[in-house]
C-alpha cells in the first residue's frame, strides 16, 4: 500500500483547510485509514480514522466537531475536512492505514504541513 497526502498549506485562524490522501495498493477496503499529525517538539498524535464510511469514525477530543474524515473508496482517496482552524492545529499532517482488526498502522505517507497563523 502506498498513501500519498496533499493539501496542506497556511491558513488563519478559523479558516479551513481539506486534506487529501490517495492510496494504491489491493484490498484498501480491508483498511482502516487514518490521519496523525506532529507539531515541532511534540510527538506524533492520532487525528481520526475512518473504515468504510463515515459511519464508522473516530477522531481525538480536540479536532471532534471541527474535522471530519471521509473516504471515496471508488478513487482510493481519503479526506481530511477541518474546519475552524486553531494555531494549536499547526503541524505535519501524515496519512496512515492499517489492516482491519490489527493494532498498528503500518503503511505511512510521507506528510503534509498545515500552518495556521494567529
Amino acid at each position: 500500500v502506498q498513501l500519498q497526502a496533499s493539501g496542506g498549506g497556511v491558513v488563519q485562524a478559523g479558516g479551513s483547510l481539506r486534506l487529501s490522501c490517495a492510496a494504491s495498493g489491493r484490498g484498501l477496503l480491508h483498511y482502516r485509514m487514518g490521519w496523525f499529525r506532529q507539531a515541532p517538539g511534540k510527538e506524533r498524535e492520532f487525528v481520526a480514522s475512518i473504515l468504510r464510511s463515515v459511519g464508522d469514525t473516530s477522531y481525538t477530543s480536540s479536532v471532534e466537531g471541527r474535522f471530519t474524515i471521509s473516504r471515496h473508496n471508488a478513487k482510493n482517496t481519503v479526506y481530511l475536512q477541518m474546519n475552524s482552524l486553531r494555531p494549536e492545529d499547526t503541524a505535519v499532517y501524515y496519512c496512515a492505514a492499517r489492516v482491519t482488526g490489527h493494532d498498528d498502522y503500518v503503511y505511512w505517507g510521507q506528510g503534509t504541513q498545515v500552518t495556521v497563523s494567529s
